[in-house]
């Protein structure tokens, strides 16, 4: 009976250590701007609003589009399908934005069939191979980078790295990183079981 108790307080430790193991990984990368030169800056989808980006999606095409003037990739992969009844596509309404802010329109690929995180870097994967892009710089909430340059390791890429949107531009409350934190723990852990 001991025996069975200890095995059983041993599997209690174990699951609640590994989730408590991803959120420091998540946690920690979100801290990690990897400022790094790739083939492609490849922007993650977030909502847009009649072809207008969201506050989310805007900072995630501001850094973007910081990265682009810097110099460290001359190709941009913009992604995300659109919701039904919507008229434009995330990635056509990020596509609009950053035309708008100076990028040169035959510099932006855009990715219009995802509809979740999985799906838009899958595509991205198919569009880096016609393309020949080996290396990416991914870019989304900072929260969400742990996940996104796990897919794209296991999509192919050779090289990948994160250069998150802001906090400051996010405006994000306390209680909404820790909602990110959890829901992002979630979903590594089924992505790491389901691989999607």
């Amino acid at each position: 009976m001991r025996l069975l108790l200890k095995l059983i307080a041993l599997v209690l430790i174990a699951v609640l250590a590994y989730p408590a193991w991803l959120a420091f990984r998540v946690w920690d990368q979100s801290h990690d701007d990897e400022v790094h030169s790739a083939d492609a800056i490849v922007v993650l989808g977030a909502a847009q609003y009649n072809g207008n980006p969201s506050p989310v999606l805007k900072a995630r095409l501001d850094q973007a589009n910081y990265l682009f003037n810097e110099g460290l990739a001359d190709t941009l992969i913009v992604t995300g399908g659109k919701q039904e009844g919507d008229r434009f596509t995330e990635a056509q309404a990020a596509h609009m934005y950053l035309e708008e802010q100076g990028v040169p329109a035959d510099r932006i690929l855009e990715e219009e069939e995802g509809s979740t995180t999985y799906e838009s870097l899958q595509q991205v994967a198919e569009i880096a191979e016609e393309q020949g892009i080996d290396s990416v710089l991914l870019v989304s909430d900072p929260l969400h980078s742990e996940r996104i340059k796990r897919m794209a390791h296991d999509l192919g890429f050779e090289e990948a790295y994160s250069s998150p949107a802001s906090y400051v531009s996010l405006n994000r409350s306390r209680e909404t990183k820790l909602r990110e934190i959890v829901r992002e723990v979630g979903s590594l852990i089924v992505y790491e079981v389901l691989k999607r």
